[in-house]
């Protein structure tokens, strides 16, 4: 089989990688969508990326991080065995890569975006440091909508109340939309374990629910996965054709299996991406309509949501839906932007409002800003060591650079080793749209692990004796030069070993003969000092 054969066509048997995955008339030279300065079409989230070549033989899918009880996630071990699937990687770098590329062109195609982004920093910081008064603003309006409230201390308390409510209506399924808080509560495999069948909707989601995974993206939970590892899963799950993984039959195909569950579910649930204090109203962004369904098929709905995500104002969440798709995909909104206020008649609506570690994070004064987040995955998309190392190789909930400041707070000592994860470039806090400054936070991360000893031995003492090196001159410069001709005179196999993690999976850099002081030294403090003495011999 040829890659031309791999190409998805349209109905007219244009390739689909030139006629986009949208309708001719959306891209009709005569839309008024948007557009750049120049009179060009905006590229949005059109899932325009060049497909990507099949292999002649299948690659395996690498699995995720192990995870050994409270043990510290060995990130790079798992990094490895992803990049060691170079189909995979490349798949996953450039999906990536094409969403930070289309967020550049639409945060760009907004003069006002940088305002924007100041202004929901403003209004994340203001309702966070008056988070308690908007709570209970919200709890108020939710009850007068006729919605009840609870509230959860933590994940296991989020569980038990969601299961008391589903018992005490016979409820045994549940559908349920995209959620991040649910997925850090392991709501699922909770509720798995005390008989009630839960069913994923979010196309991405039931993908990794069905091959028993966790989702490696905030928004695209099953980036990591080709077309053809999800043909193989639904084949195996579904009893789809294993040899079809044109992705619409795969999506076609999930749907209808899914479409009875939610017609017959005795319950409902969908996460939260605003609270709004003054109506009560939760808001859900997405863009298959699978909240929609959720939420208002099944007579009995519940909503969870964490803390952090409300804000004060109806008019505040302009700002927010402007940001949010843009910075996630690159597209001016959501398919669906979905206003959820108060039960329908003959039906019960539940909200759970959830702490879980919120307001001691709240207290941590260089780590607080982290509940600005809005869930958006664009440091994700821009970051180095995710886009090649895979979500999953995480082992937490929030992979990626915004997962590297807020696992730790849910335990140290298990995601111990994230924050080094990083290369430390900012871009993550360059395209964060509320401004949170990660990279600094990562730094901060490390510092506060290291006083506290909660990184290896190993890495304890390399860092005491780099410190004692780079705290002194003399010293450093004597390193370097050994360092050099080491370099220089040792042969391959003595440098390229276990101990030199420098060299693994990569060349080392050809050593200079001459560092960067001694040749200032020679060229320049050498002639300063000539034209001193013959300045002084024409004064004299």
């Amino acid at each position: 089989m040829s890659i031309e054969d791999l190409t998805p066509r349209e109905t007219d048997g244009t390739p689909r990688e030139s006629a986009g995955m949208i309708h001719p008339e959306v891209r009709a030279p005569g839309d008024e969508s948007e557009r750049h300065q120049d009179g060009g079409r905006l590229q949005h989230a059109e899932a325009a990326s060049k497909p990507i070549a099949a292999p002649k033989t299948r690659e395996q899918q690498p699995r995720g991080a192990k995870i050994r009880g409270n043990r510290p996630i060995d990130q790079g071990e798992a990094a490895e065995r992803f990049l060691a699937a170079p189909l995979h990687q490349a798949a996953h770098d450039e999906r990536l890569w094409d969403l930070r590329k289309k967020r550049d062109v639409s945060a760009h195609g907004i003069p006002e975006w940088e305002e924007l982004r100041e202004i929901a920093s403003n209004i994340k910081a203001h309702t966070l440091s008056r988070l308690d008064t908007y709570l209970e603003q919200f709890e108020a309006a939710a009850k007068a909508n006729g919605v009840h409230v609870h509230w959860a201390s933590d994940g296991a308390d989020h569980n038990r109340i969601v299961l008391e409510i589903l018992r005490s209506h016979g409820a045994k399924t549940l559908v349920k939309s995209k959620s991040m808080l649910t997925e850090e509560c392991g709501f699922r495999h909770h509720m798995a374990a005390s008989g009630i069948e839960i069913i994923e909707t979010d196309l991405g989601e039931r993908i990794q629910q069905l091959d028993n995974e966790e989702p490696s993206h905030i928004v695209a939970p099953a980036v990591h996965k080709t077309r053809m590892d999800v043909a193989e899963v639904f084949a195996r799950t579904l009893g789809t054709d294993p040899e079809n993984d044109d992705a619409h039959y795969l999506a076609e195909s999930q749907r209808e299996t899914t479409r009875p569950y939610i017609l017959n579910a005795d319950a409902g649930m969908t996460g939260c991406n605003f609270a709004i204090a003054e109506t009560g109203t939760v808001v859900t962004c997405t863009n298959e309509g699978n909240a929609d369904l959720s939420g208002n098929v099944p007579p009995l709905q519940i909503h969870s949501i964490g803390i952090e995500k409300v804000i004060p104002r109806i008019e505040d969440l302009g700002v927010f839906i402007r940001l949010l798709s843009r910075s996630a995909l690159g597209s001016p909104i959501t398919q669906y932007t979905s206003h959820f206020r108060g039960p329908r008649p003959g039906t019960e609506m539940h909200y759970v409002l959830v702490d879980n570690g919120r307001s001691e994070r709240l207290g941590m004064e260089e780590f607080w800003t982290s509940l600005k987040c809005i869930r958006c995955g664009a440091c994700m998309n821009t970051c180095p060591v995710y886009r090649r190392s895979g979500g999953l190789s995480y082992g937490a909930t929030y992979a990626g650079p915004i997962g590297l400041i807020i696992d730790p707070t849910f335990n140290k000592r298990k995601y111990s080793t994230l924050p080094f994860s990083s290369t430390m470039n900012g871009s993550c806090t360059n395209v964060c749209p509320v401004k949170i400054n990660i990279h600094e936070q990562i730094f901060a991360w490390r510092k506060v692990l290291a006083e506290e000893h909660q990184i290896p031995l190993l890495k304890q003492g390399m860092m005491k004796a780099a410190g004692a090196v780079l705290s002194r001159p003399a010293a450093y410069r004597a390193a370097i030069g050994t360092a050099d001709s080491a370099l220089r005179a040792l042969p391959r196999f003595a440098v390229y070993n276990p101990l030199n993690t420098w060299g693994k999976k990569r060349e080392m850099p050809e050593a200079p003969k001459q560092s960067f002081h001694a040749w200032y030294k020679q060229n320049r403090m050498a002639g300063a000092s000539k034209k001193d003495v013959a300045s002084k011999k024409d004064v004299s």
